[in-house]
């Protein structure tokens, strides 16, 4: 949600980078998966190295994410969010742990941008909107498979097999005739 947010914030300086355009052609560039493509050799299941690339960087994100939430600067954010009263008691700064938090959620939202731009050889500067549905049903059914219980790798986990689901019932929904009009 935050990265959707800065991202709003940040509509000029974003058109800006994308050259003034509201949308770039990347078809002439090397993207991960061609240069996967061009390494790995599947004979028949060829088509699967974009699945793989995609699955190794969610799980090497994850397993990053879950150790830096380990931490003790890990710790300290995810109790200001918690408590940021206790946090404050505890002579930790909150703004500080705050900001921490907004810039690796901005940096998350940036490297799955990233991915989706290669992955679909061109950008949008519209891309992202509506995302924060996307996101906080993702988060929700997560958080209800997870049940609150287990640490923070179980969460991780739990809330990319959420994202998962959604996106398999909006398919379930697309393959019953459903207008796309209807899906927000």
């Amino acid at each position: 949600v935050a990265g959707i947010i800065v991202n709003t914030g940040l509509y000029t300086v974003n058109i800006a980078v994308m050259g003034f355009s509201s949308n770039v052609n990347l078809f002439a560039c090397d993207t991960i998966f061609s240069l996967a493509k061009e390494k790995l050799h599947y004979g028949r299941y060829e088509d699967w190295y974009k699945l793989l690339i995609v699955l190794i960087v969610v799980m090497i994100t994850g397993v990053l994410l879950s150790l830096f939430l380990n931490t003790r600067i890990g710790l300290s954010i995810r109790a200001t969010g918690d408590n940021e009263d206790m946090v404050r008691a505890s002579s930790i700064n909150p703004l500080f742990m705050i900001t921490v938090g907004l810039c690796i959620a901005n940096a998350l939202t940036a490297l799955s941008g990233a991915i989706l731009g290669q992955y679909q050889k061109s950008c949008d500067i519209n891309l992202g909107t509506g995302m924060v549905t996307i996101a906080l049903a993702s988060l929700i059914i997560g958080e209800t498979l997870c049940r609150g219980k287990g640490g923070i790798g179980k969460r991780v986990v739990f809330v990319v097999i959420g994202s998962c689901l959604y996106r398999i019932i909006v398919g379930i929904a697309m393959r019953m005739n459903m207008p796309a009009v209807a899906l927000k």
